[in-house]
């Protein structure tokens, strides 16, 4: 019984910790003008972002799946941009994802996802959180090819994470 509440458990926080977009989810009738300052990127912890990216392309060639180059420049910066915004919300959320989206899609992007979350510890149990629900494993496994990231601490330390995934 104690096995299956803390699997209850596990799985309301999964829910609660990390969430998932895809393009199709966005309006087309709202304004997309969406510009960002490059240079914020250096916000972004590289060190955690690599390691995130390591394991989602170890994942993705052990199903034969092409890997992710990084995108250090828009992707990231739009992934930083946004994490700032659930920072200061206070939320994991998916606002305005079809500005990021459309702003990618314009620099030549043809399909874009993202995933959120809050409060892992490290680059393994955030990944695994991801694969471990089926709509995140879904833009894991997505027919991308570059990834970009905004990966950083709040003020009371805990980590916030976007990671945004798109085809070129």
């Amino acid at each position: 019984m104690k096995h299956i509440y803390n699997g209850l458990i596990a799985m309301t926080l999964l829910i609660v910790l990390s969430s998932c977009s895809k393009d199709e989810l966005s309006n087309p009738s709202e304004d997309l003008s969406y510009t960002v300052d490059l240079s914020i990127v250096i916000k972004n912890d590289v060190a955690m972002s690599r390691e995130i990216l390591d394991l989602i392309n170890t994942h993705r060639v052990s199903l034969g799946l092409n890997t992710l180059a990084l995108d250090q420049q828009y992707a990231s910066a739009y992934a930083v941009d946004h994490t700032d915004y659930m920072i200061e919300t206070s939320k994991i959320n998916h606002d305005n994802f079809n500005l990021r989206s459309q702003a990618l899609k314009d620099k030549g992007a043809i399909r874009v996802g993202e995933n959120v979350a809050f409060g892992y510890k490290d680059a393994a149990s955030v990944v695994n959180g991801w694969l471990n629900s089926p709509t995140h494993r879904n833009i894991i496994e997505g027919d991308y090819s570059h990834s970009g990231f905004g990966v950083f601490k709040n003020q009371d330390g805990n980590y916030y994470f976007t990671q945004i995934f798109y085809l070129k």
